[in-house]
């Protein structure tokens, strides 16, 4: 309009950078999880890693177990607490059912709460991937009851960390493909035991991810190149692509889902070869 000062145009370019930039600070300050305490089961490295310190990001205090590396977890630790967020490490071996019922009853010990639970992804088979899964599941659960008998809220996430070998069939590694499945089944029928009482509980299932435990193929161009064949998104996953998902799962946009697996893979499920 004549005699009003208008800013020039921005060109398509810049507005989607300054979009992006938007989008980015919105994630980082949203604080979707202000005032929760996430317990986390192997969050001392790789995608557990991630989880945690985004977590953090997001407003919620952090427990965590390990298994031996202790000087590791205590600077996991700290580095959350930079983040101006409590952390504590645990040492724990989930495969052990009294060691992950104790996780449990120590971090709400110490934390006075868990309102999220997350089951970071194990190499090792059926008595982590499976039993271990239960078992943390079910004092989670516990927790979760004995606050609805003191009338707190029994509002509550569970988020396992899966893999695409639930659906995926994977050569030679049978017990994993089957506790994985078996977690696949779990998560499903928990969700309907557990709806009742205000629960969700939901899978994430990572496709190839750039982790310390992938190094041997991040060295072997033959292998890596043809497993990049087999992802329409031409590029390995990073352990802060679970991570989003996950803070998704844990905060309240993600309500009504529950029962569900969310595959982070860059379409390679629904692409995949054999080699």
């Amino acid at each position: 309009m004549p005699g009003v000062d208008t800013p020039p145009l921005e060109t398509k370019a810049s507005l989607l950078h300054h979009t992006h930039e938007r989008l980015v600070e919105e994630t980082i300050v949203a604080n979707r999880l202000d005032g929760k305490v996430v317990a986390i089961t192997g969050g001392s490295q790789g995608i557990g890693l991630a989880i945690a310190e985004r977590f953090a990001q997001e407003g919620a205090d952090v427990a965590f177990c390990y298994r031996s590396n202790k000087v590791g977890a205590e600077e996991v630790a700290a580095g959350i607490r930079k983040l101006g967020r409590k952390a504590a490490g645990f040492q724990c071996d989930v495969g052990r059912v009294a060691d992950g019922q104790k996780f449990i009853a120590d971090a709400v010990a110490q934390f006075g709460k868990i309102d999220i639970l997350t089951e970071e992804d194990y190499d090792a088979v059926l008595n982590v991937n499976l039993k271990g899964v239960f078992f943390i599941t079910q004092a989670f659960v516990k927790h979760r009851m004995q606050a609805q008998a003191i009338g707190k809220t029994t509002v509550g996430k569970i988020i396992n960390i899966s893999s695409v070998h639930e659906e995926l069939p994977f050569p030679h590694f049978t017990s994993y493909c089957a506790s994985k499945g078996g977690v696949k089944m779990l998560t499903r029928n928990l969700s309907i035991e557990l709806a009742p009482l205000g629960i969700t509980i939901n899978n994430i299932a990572p496709g190839a991810i750039e982790t310390p435990i992938n190094t041997k193929l991040l060295n072997d161009p033959v292998k890596l190149n043809a497993l990049l064949g087999n992802i329409p998104l031409k590029r390995l996953g990073k352990p802060e692509d679970v991570a989003s998902m996950a803070v998704f799962l844990a905060s309240s946009d993600s309500d009504y889902a529950t029962g569900t697996t969310f595959f982070v893979d860059g379409g390679l499920t629904w692409n995949y070869q054999e080699q």
